[in-house]
């Protein structure tokens, strides 16, 4: 189970310097014995100095170059701490909430004796309790010396009072500047009569796995609270938004951490902690924080423009799994597979097309499906960017010029050009025929969505293992578009006949457009 968790980590305006390389002590060699060694005839106190010598020349030619230079461990994180700790922030909210209607007890007379007895169970059935106020706590870090606070959205998400609660006992009002639900990422603003102390962004995307870092924060209310630890992983996806991209840490997170900052050992943030995985609600070492990568670039939009503005391509896509890799003639599963292009979009008018696979976009390659979404967002609206992609056998390069990501973008265009025919025909384990005006009502189908509908499934064929269900159509076959039935047997044959184990499907099912393969072994 994953909860959101809040973590206010400390900042310093001034990074500390790197923590001393632990001393190496011959003593640590307890297995080293002069007399092993036979030959070796010396005085006691000769034999004694030799013994340190040859530990200490071991000792260095057991040690790699690359551990040679591995930072240790440091002494004491309370320097970090101390410096960090006055730009830690406690949030606390407040909102009024109505609680639900009490349920209605049974059926009594007006002059029964029970209403008089029992008044909460039959008095007043069904009527709402008045609106109470409720709070809750989180945390947060100051990014400027003007009052500037990061903390996460659901943190403060409608709250009508926030208050912004510092490490020396002093507390200003805070107003919400602008927030992004997608990366749970919130801006607000105190104003103080004197500069606040505060740190800064580091480099997220320079945080090596096995690094320390510190957070701070406000767990279970208990104010600023340090906890350190390692960064586990990078490029988490846990589901919590399309823009998932999470640095794991064991430093422990807790309810009441959520909108804190992660740092690094020069006392810089780089990330928000926001979430954890755990069955009983406490940490168990597997926290999730926003890398600064992106906050930065949220919070200097919300700045400027009081929201985010994220790139937008015009595409849907699929992940391209190995047997559509093998019917794409692709030599890997790798890359984003363009299941339909939204009309009059940036992708459309840069000549992309249904069934390409988008292997590299502006200079990053695209390993899986949900890479392209983050860089696509991260790019600069109006861009105009380099776009690798793999058509029909082929590598081509596209030039798109990046449209601004609305909230309710336009839907995909599914419309291929048809021209029907009555018959019928059987392959892959289904019956198919052409879409007709009361096979179209019957089954649902959009007007605009053309092609040669499923009209039965054979549970034991290769395409019901696949998903494939009465009332799909099938739009393409091995990237070409189909019209009728025998279209699509010519098609599959002609698979067939090039040597392939599986056709490349593109059926449209329940509003949406998806490739499949099929295998064609018997």
């Amino acid at each position: 189970m994953i909860h959101a968790r809040s973590l206010a980590a400390h900042s310093a305006a001034h990074p500390l310097a790197a923590p001393r390389r632990p001393t190496l002590r011959v003593a640590a060699w307890p297995t080293l014995r002069v007399a092993a060694w036979p030959t070796l005839r010396v005085a006691a106190w000769r034999r004694a100095l030799g013994a340190v010598s040859l530990a200490a020349a071991i000792s260095v030619m057991l040690l790699s170059p690359a551990q040679a230079v591995v930072r240790g461990a440091p002494d004491s994180f309370a320097d970090l701490a101390e410096t960090l700790s006055p730009s830690v922030v406690n949030i606390s909210t407040s909102q009024l909430v109505t609680p639900p209607a009490r349920p209605r007890g049974p059926n009594l007379r007006e002059d029964s004796p029970f209403r008089d007895m029992f008044p909460d169970l039959f008095g007043d059935q069904g009527e709402a309790p008045a609106p109470r106020r409720a709070s809750s706590l989180g945390s947060g870090f100051v990014i400027s010396a003007d009052g500037f606070i990061v903390t996460n959205n659901h943190v403060i998400d409608g709250a009508d009072e926030i208050k912004a609660n510092f490490a020396d006992g002093s507390s200003l009002d805070a107003v919400l500047i602008g927030t992004d639900p997608k990366t749970d990422i919130a801006l607000l603003k105190v104003t103080s009569d004197a500069p606040l102390p505060f740190v800064s962004f580091g480099d997220s995307e320079a945080s090596r796995v096995g690094e320390w870092v510190l957070a701070i924060g406000n767990p279970f209310g208990l104010g600023g609270s340090v906890s350190a630890g390692i960064i586990s992983a990078r490029n988490r996806d846990i589901n919590a938004g399309p823009y998932d991209d999470f640095i794991q840490t064991d430093a422990a997170i807790n309810r009441g951490n959520s909108g804190g900052p992660l740092f690094n050992m020069d006392g810089q943030v780089i990330g928000v902690n926001t979430a954890i995985i755990s069955p009983s609600g406490g940490s168990i070492g597997i926290g999730f924080s926003v890398p600064s990568a992106i906050v930065s670039k949220v919070v200097r939009q919300i700045q400027e423009f009081g929201g985010t503005r994220r790139g937008w391509l015009g595409v849907q896509i699929q992940s391209v799994t190995d047997e559509l890799a093998e019917g794409l003639g692709l030599s890997d599963a790798q890359g984003a597979l363009v299941s339909g292009v939204v009309e009059d979009g940036p992708a459309a008018a840069a000549g992309l097309e249904v069934g390409d696979v988008i292997r590299t976009f502006d200079g990053k390659d695209i390993v899986s499906m949900r890479d392209l979404p983050r860089i696509v967002a991260e790019a600069d609206v109006g861009a105009a960017v380099g776009v690798v992609i793999w058509r029909k056998g082929a590598s081509m390069t596209l030039q798109v010029e990046l449209g601004l990501l609305e909230e309710d973008p336009p839907v995909v265009d599914a419309s291929v050009a048809p021209a029907q025919s009555e018959e019928m025909a059987s392959v892959l384990g289904l019956t198919l025929g052409p879409i007709t005006p009361k096979r179209r009502e019957g089954f649902g189908i959009a007007e605009d969505v053309t092609g040669v509908l499923v009209t039965e499934v054979d549970e034991a064929g290769p395409a019901s293992a696949k998903g494939v269900k009465v009332g799909d159509v099938i739009v393409e076959v091995a990237q070409e578009a189909v019209a009728t039935p025998e279209d699509v047997l010519a098609k599959v044959k002609a698979v067939e006949d090039n040597g392939r184990r599986t056709v490349l499907l593109l059926v449209h099912s329940g509003g949406e457009l998806r490739f499949i393969a099929v295998s064609l072994d018997r």
